[in-house]
């Protein structure tokens, strides 16, 4: 389910440590600059490894900055 959220939402969630922050940049763009808190899971790779790098039982925050 996805929800939508605002950036209050985004600093809450994260103050608390109650979310996962994930930006689906690639590699090279995630390790250039990254929201701090925030791990990598490239979008073309996040149905293979969110189940092994991610708690299911705390939100994910799901993030990706175009720059165009």
């Amino acid at each position: 389910m996805t929800t939508p959220i605002t950036r209050d939402d985004v600093r809450r969630l994260m103050a608390d440590q109650s979310a996962q922050l994930v930006e689906v940049l690639p590699v090279a763009e995630y390790e250039d600059e990254h929201l701090p808190g925030a791990i990598n899971l490239p979008l073309k790779e996040i149905g293979d490894k969110a189940p092994h790098l991610l708690d299911a039982t705390k939100p994910v925050i799901v993030y990706c900055y175009d720059y165009t």
